[in-house]
């Protein structure tokens, strides 16, 4: 008897032996996490990042994608060049001067940073009181406006633009989010809120709600003063007459490409998968879902406003999807 059950203890045991040899190859390996630096609380960034770190996690086997917290586009260009974040979001002009040394007070060249896709296109909003009197961007001289978290693309792109303008130096800057933002101009804290972002916009919303509101025509303005010149990758958009409450015209504003990036240290079959499964039919269907500006995430625009190069993984993937990659996209 006590032969028999030292056999059946010698067995267990060469069972449990081979099956911890063999646990990583029975589909229990050790998942890879990858993070997703995305944006502020109640910007557009974040319902992106969110969205597709959610998506990745459940639909490709042993990957985790962890959404991250973000002041936005210029922090997570940093982020992923020195490896702290592995995809994120830039909007196509910081990666554009990133990339050539030229982002403001930084001369640093962020070269390690490459495109993915196309998201949508991130109009200026400049929102102020319908009653405050201010009818153009050179009425703010002497006010309060609130452009965004410090190290934000919101940010990055308002004192671009209010630069060129020769208004910048000339504003109180606050550097606070789109809904405390959105707050302030309630409480007229502020005398104009900044956002950045695809429309509709909640923040925007948010004013829109509990205020009226104006939003200012941007693109007369940029281009007597030269900024499409000097800024080549931001061009002129509409947005739509009663996108907003109480907006009941046509805004002109001008835009930048957000864009999916990610790191060189990411490998080009994680990228490949990646786009994979956010870009078929039933990835675009859930992020639809989420936000609405993914309505502008399509194949045929796959590369659209990308104008640096774009990680090896999603040039392999679009030429699949048979898109041309451009020159400046397949640099190396």
């Amino acid at each position: 008897m006590k032969k028999n059950i030292n056999m059946v203890i010698k067995w267990a045991l060469a069972f449990c032996m081979v099956a911890v040899m063999l646990f990583p190859a029975t589909g229990f390996a050790a998942k890879k996490r990858l993070a997703f630096s995305g944006g502020p609380d109640g910007g557009t960034f974040q319902y992106f990042s969110n969205a597709i770190s959610i998506r990745l996690s459940k639909n490709i086997a042993n990957i985790e994608v962890s959404n991250m917290a973000s002041a936005g586009s210029v922090e997570n260009l940093r982020r992923i060049n020195s490896g702290d974040a592995d995809y994120g979001i830039v909007y196509s002009g910081d990666l554009f001067l990133g990339k050539n040394g030229k982002l403001v007070n930084d001369t640093k060249k962020y070269s390690n940073v490459y495109g993915m896709s196309y998201l949508y296109g991130s109009p200026g909003h400049m929102i102020v009181l319908a009653d405050s009197g201010i009818k153009m961007v050179k009425d703010l001289d002497g006010k309060r406006v609130a452009v965004g978290p410090a190290g934000s693309g919101a940010a990055a792109s308002a004192q671009r633009f209010l630069t060129t303008l020769g208004v910048w130096d000339k504003i109180k800057v606050e550097y606070i989010g789109y809904n405390q933002g959105a707050s302030s101009l309630g409480d007229k804290l502020v005398d104009g809120l900044w956002v950045f972002a695809g429309y509709p916009n909640s923040s925007v919303i948010q004013a829109a709600s509990s205020n009226k509101i104006a939003i200012l025509n941007l693109k007369q303005e940029a281009a007597e003063a030269g900024f499409f010149n000097e800024y080549p990758f931001y061009s002129d958009i509409t947005i739509p007459a009663g996108t907003y409450s109480g907006v009941d015209y046509d805004v002109l504003s001008f835009q930048d490409s957000a864009l999916w990036v990610t790191g060189k240290h990411v490998s080009a079959k994680d990228v490949y998968n990646a786009l994979k499964e956010v870009y078929s039919d039933e990835g675009l269907a859930y992020m639809l879902t989420v936000t609405k500006a993914a309505k502008w995430m399509k194949i045929a625009d796959g590369n659209r406003g990308i104008v640096t190069p774009m990680h090896p993984g999603a040039i392999k993937f679009w030429k699949e999807k048979g898109l041309t990659i451009s020159p400046a996209q397949s640099a190396k």
